[in-house]
């Protein structure tokens, strides 16, 4: 045997064992995403059931008679309407103002000079090490003092603590070459004209990414919005599906129908800007670790 053919077969037994171990890997990876989407399929389509259908005994994987009177019974009988549009308020509210303020936070820390600015980026460090439950007893007194327990400005405020993000901005700000920022200060540019002129547009991926990442965790937000709120008019979505309930027992697919409403505009922002996200959640996913 010469020593190409020896190249050559040695050469297919490596591409056959890299078939093989992708062939595995692959086969392990569609097992898992079975096994993290089943709980999501079984939601969707116990929705779909009758109540009497979904008590039923056996594992029925699709409904046997379909129905979408659990989704009218929510949309006609609860305040998921009002709920959405506190959600939608208080989360483009959050997003736009974490968005803004973290951008100019990583600006300053990043571009300028001036006294305390080590101080304060090892402070926006620390408090990135302390996690947001502890904040709560803090948070709630804090509202209470200032009369905003049971509205959209009690439920945002706390929610702007945001140093990831800025931590993601002051780095992305530092990896622009200097030599645009120099230029633009001979053309006579001023500072807000650099950030809004320079940074921001040559960071505006990163922008993006992050309001959308911001925007889902605000409207996932259960814990402080649950504690805010006292009233059911002021309830957003997530907490206010708890108040969908029957008087006469637990109607599961009812409550599995206010779920999907619930989480069905994240679905959609997810499905449309996926990349995005992904490209939010690899940053932020870069800066814990």
């Amino acid at each position: 045997m010469t020593t190409a053919q020896t190249m050559t077969l040695a050469k297919a037994r490596r591409i056959k064992k890299f078939n093989v171990a992708g062939a595995i890997i692959t086969i392990l990876t569609v097992i898992g995403a079975i096994i993290f989407a089943f709980p999501l399929y079984w939601g969707v389509i116990t929705s779909l059931k009758f109540d009497q259908d979904v008590v039923r005994p056996g594992l029925n994987l699709l409904p046997q008679r379909w129905t979408i009177s659990n989704y009218i019974h929510v949309l006609t009988t609860s305040n998921i309407g009002r709920w959405y549009l506190n959600s939608l308020v208080t989360s483009v509210s959050v997003t736009t103002i974490v968005v803004l303020m973290s951008a100019g936070a990583g600006y300053a820390i990043s571009q300028l000079r001036f006294p305390g600015r080590r101080i304060l980026w090892w402070m926006i460090l620390a408090s990135f090490m302390v996690p947001v439950p502890a904040l709560i007893v803090t948070h709630f007194v804090l509202m209470a003092d200032l009369k905003l327990i049971n509205t959209w400005a009690g439920v945002i405020l706390p929610q702007l603590l945001a140093p990831v993000t800025v931590i993601i901005y002051k780095q992305f700000f530092d990896s622009v070459p200097k030599e645009f920022r120099e230029a633009a200060i001979m053309d006579g540019a001023s500072q807000f004209q650099l950030f809004f002129r320079l940074y921001l547009p040559m960071n505006w991926g990163i922008t993006t990414a992050l309001a959308i990442i911001t925007f889902i965790g605000a409207w996932n937000s259960f814990l402080w919005p649950f504690l805010a709120v006292t009233s059911e008019s002021m309830m957003n979505v997530a907490v206010g599906i708890t108040q969908v309930r029957d008087n006469f027992g637990v109607y599961y697919a009812r409550d599995l129908s206010s779920a999907v409403l619930a989480g069905l505009p994240v679905a959609i922002i997810y499905l449309l800007f996926q990349r995005r996200v992904t490209q939010a959640i690899m940053l932020t996913a870069g800066i814990k670790g």
